[in-house]
């Protein structure tokens, strides 16, 4: 059993960061992409700007309309982008394609595509989900694909005041003498001693305009960084990026084509064999298992497929808890699933690709089976 992708959100927030350490501060780990359909696209302008905002937060919010790729004023489009996953010691592995169709902030599919694995998710003009998942799971970074490409900026939710801080940042391989900000969590700000342990908050680096991102620099060693940009419908899209920890690549990819499509494209509509889901919908989700009451979920979970230790964590000595945020559908399957907190990529992925494949039995309110929002705790612990 596969995922379902991203909840149709307009800024696909919920898919899109990560944190460090059991932190709340929600990090991005990026992709790689790259190669555009000439005509659609136009080069994006790195001309500076003469008025930079002051406030780091401003920065990112005056950015945000250039990556808003859910602007119900935008016309209908078609995206396919190829992508390599590399293996523990950095060298190509698996190769995959990702396409991805839009008519309308709640009209769209995508669909990821290598050997032995297929999954597409659609979202349709009723408010409906609809999948299709079959061979391996999906991967943690083919995974974050569509949110990273279509929305790399944090959202307003990984932005609120009331748990973050955002603050300037000199970065030494930021090339473009372009802000930029780090996302810093409250938490740790009265007990300065523990950041170190906690290793660097993330960071966005901007182009000289302020608008254009060009890279990320967060999750301990990981780096993304961006490149080849271009402007469909005056939105920003990176036609190439890597994203790498220390000397190792963990993933890469190129956009090979963008171009319009007709609001009507038969490709939006869910093939006969999709599993239908409510993730909510038209009927409020409302429920969410506490977090103190781990028992509910561990209750009605009927399929559980333990993570696999990575060997560089345990040859690192690298353990502790990865922390998950799903939403049980009304069939019992995980969906939306994000990483909250970890302590490394390695120890993140492979608690995802092990959750992605757990099978509940429905949560039911007034007899009736309902979609609920659960935080799932995988341990990594040495000696075990």
């Amino acid at each position: 059993m596969g995922i379902p992708g991203p909840h149709n959100h307009p800024r696909f927030a919920a898919a899109s960061c990560y944190s460090f350490r059991n932190m709340r501060t929600q990090i991005l780990i990026a992709v790689c992409l790259g190669g555009v359909l000439p005509g659609f696209a136009q080069n994006a302008p790195a001309s500076p700007s003469q008025s930079l905002p002051k406030d780091p937060r401003a920065i990112l919010e005056a950015a945000a309309p250039f990556y808003d790729f859910s602007d119900p004023a935008l016309k209908p489009w078609h995206l396919k982008a190829t992508y390599q996953l590399y293996d523990d010691k950095g060298k190509p592995a698996e190769q995959g394609t990702f396409e991805y169709w839009w008519a309308s902030p709640q009209v769209h599919r995508a669909t990821w595509t290598r050997q032995g694995t297929t999954h597409s998710d659609w979202y349709t003009a009723d408010g409906k989900y609809a999948y299709v998942a079959t061979g391996e799971p999906l991967k943690l970074f083919e995974y974050k694909l569509q949110a990273l490409l279509l929305a790399p900026l944090p959202g307003p939710e990984e932005l609120d005041p009331e748990k973050v801080r955002v603050v300037d940042e000199e970065v030494a391989t930021n090339g473009s003498n372009g802000p930029c900000v780090t996302i810093t969590p409250l938490a740790t700000l009265d007990d300065a001693s523990s950041l170190p342990d906690q290793g660097p908050f993330p960071t966005y680096c901007f182009d000289q305009t302020g608008k254009r991102l060009l890279s990320v620099y967060s999750f301990e060693r990981v780096t993304t960084e961006f490149a080849n940009v271009i402007q469909p419908q005056g939105e920003f899209l990176t036609r190439s990026l890597t994203v790498s920890e220390g000397k190792h690549r963990l993933f890469s990819a190129n956009v090979d084509l963008i171009d319009q499509i007709d609001r009507e494209d038969p490709a939006l509509n869910p093939i006969p064999t999709a599993i239908h889901a409510d993730l909510g919908g038209n009927v409020p989700v409302g429920v969410k298992i506490p977090e103190g009451n781990k028992g509910v979920a561990i209750g009605i979970l009927v399929r559980k497929v333990m993570p696999i230790y990575p060997k560089d964590a345990k040859r690192a000595r690298i353990q502790g808890t990865v922390v998950l945020r799903a939403v049980i559908g009304t069939e019992g399957s995980v969906h939306n699933l994000r990483v909250i907190s970890a302590p490394s990529a390695a120890l993140a992925a492979s608690a995802f690709w092990s959750v992605s494949q757990w099978e509940y039995r429905p949560y039911e309110l007034q007899g009736q089976p309902i979609p609920v929002e659960t935080t799932i705790n995988v341990t990594f612990a040495l000696g075990r």
